[in-house]
């Protein structure tokens, strides 16, 4: 898939990963990022392009000129590109990366009981 934008896959039912995509809307640059549910078709095709499973997303996915990039690294990879935020990013990155994968995955894994489930999804799925 060309594009000239970072492209995040992302859990479009997830109430967690709306929000951030919401804030993301409002805060990165429009020009920076392509939101893609993983559970539209390109979301599928992507998934499997890369060895994903395309039932279920355990992790935000950034795809950016340096490759792929998941968990706390995709992330924090994410918030670096907003200007405003990079030095939340960048201090946040001193964090050894087993510690934030750790947050990271606990938070992923009780998502959905902690913040629920939506019918819709922040972007339309294409």
């Amino acid at each position: 898939m060309e594009t000239s934008k970072d492209i995040i896959i992302f859990d479009g039912e997830c109430n967690l990963c709306n929000g951030v995509v919401g804030w993301l809307l409002k805060f990165a640059p429009q020009e920076l990022f392509s939101f893609i549910p993983f559970q539209s078709p390109k979301g599928q095709i992507l998934l499997k392009e890369n060895g994903f499973p395309t039932e279920q997303l355990d992790t935000v996915i950034l795809i950016d000129k340096k490759g792929l990039h998941t968990h706390s690294d995709g992330f924090l990879r994410v918030v670096s590109k907003i200007p405003k935020w990079q030095r939340v990013a960048a201090l946040l990155a001193f964090i050894p990366r087993l510690i934030r994968d750790g947050i990271y995955k606990t938070a992923s894994k009780h998502r959905v009981k902690w913040f629920g489930t939506s019918n819709s999804c922040t972007i339309s799925l294409k």
